[in-house]
């Protein structure tokens, strides 16, 4: 085949629709879910966390956005009422993104909470919060609803309709915001980058529902649709490689550590009261020095030989496989579930669109037969003529 062909074709295939639209909608779900259970489990302790009680006060918050010119919407207000707002929000995105509810919307009110809170206190994360940081950001430029998504299934229903359905949520949805954006604006509290930042999402927003809307054949229609394959495409590469990333920066500051090159350094978390929320679990396997080598070179071994089997698929499938049960691992020994849920979601990139497609009908099959179960039989009416033979029968 001629260069100029391949070259045509590839390009055909990077434009004409979003890329792994299974491996970003669990990303989408992943992170969503993950931010949520978070903040839900810290709900007693978000005012120490994130709130007016926290170590990190405000003035100090200030004077560090103020430097970084970071974004949060904590900085708005020090009220107690304005938190509560800001916190009900996040809760409240997190889970309408999960569901694919408005993705476009959702996604970018979740990356408002996330920015806001994790901003606010910049000493309460970990790498998974980093991770999620990062994430939610990400997912703003990705077409994350194809699939597993009340959007997804909201357009199935559009085109299987005789007649067509209005959506009257999303424009009021867009109005809301504007009419939000308009006001901080005005008052001052969002300028620079930021200010292009939400206005141009805003604005893109509108666009593309006016060409939805009134024009849907029309060749900038099309165009709109390329634009967003491109860019949808290009971030699911750069959230690729920023797994990468993390795992062959990972790997390589182990190898530089004496504990990780003698085998012991898993030894010293599974003795430590704050990472031990099974203390005979974690004591079985510090007890063997030959679990606790095989497991610590096993993590970096994996974590430096990953990025270098992406072009092998099978060997990938089981690295992957290994980095997941790992994070599993850290989940259950060092009590740290939330870390490995976003990191585990993260490595859901990967992942065959076989096996998401496998996973997708059980969970359908699962769910129908949950509602089946649950769902009362109605009561079935019959003749005489019926009823007749059955009595006869006994």
């Amino acid at each position: 085949m001629p260069v100029d062909r391949k070259l045509a074709d590839a390009i055909q295939r990077v434009t004409a629709g979003a890329l792994g639209p299974y491996q970003s909608a669990v990303i989408r779900i992943g992170f969503a879910a993950t931010w949520l259970l978070f903040l839900l489990r810290e709900l007693p302790n978000r005012h120490e966390l994130y709130g007016p009680d926290g170590p990190w006060s405000w003035d100090l918050a200030q004077q560090l956005i103020a430097g970084n010119h970071a974004f949060t919407a904590l900085m708005w207000s020090d009220g107690a009422v304005w938190f509560e707002i800001v916190y009900g929000l996040a809760i409240a995105s997190s889970a309408l993104l999960m569901l694919g509810w408005h993705t476009r919307a959702m996604s970018v009110l979740f990356m408002a909470g996330v920015l806001s809170l994790q901003n606010r206190s910049v000493f309460m994360g970990d790498g998974g919060d980093n991770v999620i940081h990062l994430m939610a950001i990400y997912l703003v430029l990705t077409r994350c609803a194809q699939v597993w998504s009340l959007d997804a299934r909201r357009a199935a229903r559009a085109q299987a309709a005789v007649l067509p359905v209005r959506d009257r949520a999303g424009p009021v949805l867009w109005s809301v915001l504007g009419l939000v954006l308009a006001a901080v604006t005005l008052m001052g509290e969002l300028s620079g980058g930021w200010l292009a930042v939400f206005w141009g999402l805003w604005s893109v927003h509108g666009v593309w529902w006016a060409a939805c809307r009134n024009a849907p054949h029309s060749q900038g229609r099309q165009l709109l649709d390329v634009l967003a394959n491109l860019v949808h495409n290009a971030t699911m590469v750069v959230i690729m490689a920023e797994v990468c990333l993390i795992y062959a920066t990972a790997g390589w500051y182990k190898i530089q550590g004496s504990r990780w090159q003698d085998g012991s350094a898993l030894y010293y978390p599974l003795h430590l009261d704050y990472f031990t929320p099974w203390p005979a679990l974690s004591g079985l396997l510090a007890g063997s020095g030959v679990i606790v080598m095989l497991l610590s070179y096993g993590t970096v071994a994996v974590q430096v030989a990953f990025p270098f089997t992406l072009f092998n698929r099978r060997v990938k499938n089981v690295l992957l496989a290994a980095m997941m049960l790992e994070h599993a691992g850290i989940a259950i020994l060092l009590g740290l579930p939330f870390f490995s849920l976003a990191m585990i979601t993260a490595d859901a990139v990967f992942l065959p669109t076989a096996f998401l497609l496998w996973v997708g009908g059980r969970a359908a099959r699962g769910r129908t037969r949950l509602f089946s179960r649950v769902r009362p039989v109605p009561a079935q009416r019959c003749t005489s003529e019926e009823q007749a033979p059955r009595s006869l029968v006994g």
